[in-house]
């Protein structure tokens, strides 16, 4: 597992970490995931949900731990959780930080399972949150059925926003709608200086990208009080 921080803009603080799967030779997610067949996603899902809490708690995270999961892996919410709340009690990492985020570039077959799925992980003291925001199936209607805690917009959105007056009006819209409906806003894939700052001045207040600091396999990055001396300046 490879670990990104989240950072907090409103206190300059590291709001948590995100897990990410990495083959051995330190490939990416997205290679790691491709060589998954459809009858092993729930063994695979269910594997990388341990081996994040694992890594985590080896590694002395007291931070927020984010983990994807498979919605279309998820067959029945109570049953697919035991093993992840066994490993959180083996391991003794705090069930109360623990964050899932569902890809929203995953196909949704039945927007009924997926809020049943965020409704009783909500009610077990998890953090919910929709990845890749503006850039997949769910969108808007999602939202109007179930609110999850954290908001992650894409990438695709943020890249350049600073240039870009369409990509800000649309990033605003979707800060007031979540502001709105009680979710916090995430910027994604963020690299650069003014982008920072543009999203910053849009009311985003949760940040994660290279600028911040890049995936690091088993290790936990810190972010240094000088590049917040620097962003805000």
């Amino acid at each position: 597992m490879a670990f990104q921080p989240i950072v907090d803009a409103r206190d300059r603080s590291i709001f948590g970490y995100e897990a990410l799967v990495r083959s051995m030779d330190g490939g990416g997610a997205a290679s790691v995931i491709a060589q998954v067949r459809p009858e092993q996603l729930y063994r695979f899902d269910q594997t990388c949900r341990v081996k994040a809490i694992e890594t985590a708690a080896r590694l002395g995270l007291r931070e927020r731990l984010s983990i994807n999961f498979f919605l279309n892996a998820v067959y029945e919410p109570a049953t697919c959780i035991r093993l992840t709340l066994a490993a959180a009690q083996t391991f003794g990492f705090p069930t109360d930080k623990l964050i899932f985020e569902t890809a929203e570039s995953e196909q949704v077959r039945d927007h009924g399972h997926l809020t049943r799925i965020f409704r009783d992980y909500r009610s077990r003291g998890f953090l919910t949150a929709i990845d890749d925001f503006g850039a997949g199936y769910a969108g808007l209607g999602l939202l109007a059925d179930f609110q999850p805690d954290l908001l992650k917009l894409d990438m695709a959105l943020v890249r350049n926003v600073d240039a870009d007056p369409n990509r800000a009006a649309i990033i605003g819209g979707v800060v007031q709608i979540a502001q709105s409906l009680g979710c916090t806003v995430l910027a994604e894939g963020v690299e650069r200086d003014a982008e920072y700052r543009t999203l910053r001045a849009l009311g985003v207040p949760l940040f994660q990208g290279y600028l911040f600091g890049k995936p690091a396999l088993e290790a936990l990055v810190p972010v240094p009080d000088a590049l917040w001396a620097h962003l805000e300046a």
